[in-house]
């Protein structure tokens, strides 16, 4: 993709078709349509702005109205950036159970998560989002069963993979499903324009709902009306919620789907895992569940085949699963054998000694009369009794920000390297006047009613030790001893291994 756009939207879409190369077996022809490359990074971005340019179509979403929808991440990180670029607020709800990434790219994106139980499963998150939107008179999306959503699909992904194979061989589309918009919006438009493509849909080998051939309980209103009774919990986030979704449940009945695959989670880890070490390609669980699928079709393929496979997003929603679990944090044995291989840079190594000193060390100058002002001033203010004098990039400084907020504490922060600070080198006069008065040459420094408290772990230490709250009180000074995080919990994580 290339070129200039309005805005991040006209980006969204003509997502690549990419043949593998090494995980393929010789005697067919397999490719991947990798969805990551939609701006952010899955193929719900087409589904969310689908479905909210079909409601302001209609008239059914209202200029400012608040947008609701219940997803496991995707659909929800998408309708983030929609709403956010086209103005509206939005309101998801999840299971808790869904990754930790998902729910931070959400509210980064401005979004509101509401956590639903994961006991209840997508249809408790579900029936949050509906019993939200009647409450408040928000917009329900509807993602499950909103024909806006297969249509976006078949007005976009249909004619991309139409045009990408024109001309040529197109023996199997193979894919999971969710929302089923993806399986319906494809699938309807290659049973008309390719007929001899074959469609194949995956779900998960330990809770095969559509393969069970058991029809989904249904209120009046078409909503699921209970779990699916063959529903159990499995590994591929995003595909194949606790019931069928009213758009895959179409796609069986308008006979669309030519084979129904059960897939392992096992094989889902492993493929995601091979085609990022093996094909450069970094993706999902669900990606990979949908190559097992793939591979599994290619086995029993004759040869010549051709075989494209959806990959419905990055691998960076899944940091927190287990797609990430044996993947280490600290060096590996290789990785320390390469670091012992040079002398230098090492942590098992002290560092060689520095130069011996040829010319006398210069003095420190005296601090600036107006740097001392400022200094007495800031410290002796009443109004802001708690004052951290930091650096904006220092790892410290952060975790001393954060153990303040954490508490409620308010502060002044006076950052000596900020732009504001930098002019005529006044942060480094005021650091002079800090080294000379307290003898401190670290920062950050914390300063309580005028006295100093100290450095960060200085800090940490009295709030343990009950002497910061003890000063707090004292001064008046606002703060909740009710929170029971470790302030040294705080510290930057390369800290905590030591």
């Amino acid at each position: 993709m290339s070129g200039r756009y309005d805005n991040v939207l006209a980006t969204i879409g003509r997502t690549p078709v990419i043949r593998l190369n090494k995980l393929a077996p010789d005697h067919v022809s397999l490719y991947v349509k990798v969805e990551s490359f939609n701006p952010m990074g899955s193929v719900k971005d087409r589904l969310a702005l689908g479905v909210i340019e079909d409601a302001e179509r209609s008239g059914a979403l209202k200029p400012g109205q608040t947008v609701i929808e219940a997803t496991s991440g995707n659909t929800g990180i998408g309708l983030a950036m929609v709403c956010a670029q086209k103005g509206y607020p939005l309101v998801v709800t999840m299971a808790e159970s869904f990754s930790i990434e998902r729910r931070k790219l959400m509210r980064f994106l401005g979004a509101k998560v509401v956590l639903t139980p994961a006991s209840e499963k997508g249809s408790g998150m579900l029936a949050k989002a509906v019993e939200l939107a009647e409450a408040h008179g928000w917009f329900l999306c509807r993602q499950f069963d909103n024909e806006a959503n297969a249509d976006m699909h078949s007005r976009t992904t249909a004619p991309e993979i139409l045009a990408d194979f024109d001309g040529e061989r197109l023996d199997y589309w193979v894919t999971g499903f969710g929302t089923g918009g993806t399986l319906k919006g494809v699938a309807r438009v290659l049973k008309q324009e390719r007929p001899e493509t074959q469609i194949v849909v995956c779900e998960p080998d330990n809770s095969q709902i559509l393969g069970s051939g058991i029809a989904q309980q249904r209120d009046a209103d078409g909503a699921p009306a209970a779990s699916h009774p063959n529903f159990r919990p499995h590994l591929m986030q995003g595909w194949s919620p606790d019931f069928i979704p009213k758009l895959a449940e179409d796609a069986v009945g308008h006979e669309y789907i030519d084979r129904i695959l059960p897939v392992s989670g096992s094989d889902s880890l492993r493929l995601s895992r091979e085609l990022a070490q093996r094909e450069g390609i970094f993706v999902g669980i669900s990606a990979g569940a949908t190559l097992a699928g793939a591979l599994t079709v290619a086995e029993s393929a004759e040869p010549g085949s051709v075989i494209l496979a959806m990959l419905p997003d990055t691998g960076e929603r899944y940091l927190t699963t287990p797609l990430f679990e044996d993947i280490p944090v600290d060096m590996t044995a290789d990785e320390l054998e390469i670091s012992r291989s040079t002398p230098g840079f090492r942590f098992d190594a002290a560092p060689p000694p520095p130069p011996p000193d040829t010319e006398p060390a210069e003095a420190i100058p005296a601090a600036a009369p107006d740097a001392e002002a400022f200094f007495d001033e800031v410290i002796g203010d009443s109004t802001a009794p708690v004052v951290l004098f930091a650096l904006e990039w220092c790892e410290f400084c952060w975790s001393v920000r954060k153990m303040f907020k954490e508490f409620g504490i308010d502060y002044r922060s006076v950052d000596l390297d900020s732009v504001e600070y930098q002019k005529d080198d006044r942060g480094g006069q005021i650091r002079r006047v800090l080294n000379a008065r307290y003898n401190v040459k670290t920062i950050p420094q914390i300063f309580v009613g005028g006295e100093l408290l100290g450095g960060a772990t200085e800090t940490f230490d009295a709030w343990r030790d009950g002497s910061l709250q003890k000063r707090l009180a004292a001064l008046g000074i606002d703060h909740d001893e009710t929170v029971g995080t470790d302030p040294y919990s705080l510290l930057p994580g390369w800290l905590h291994k030591r």
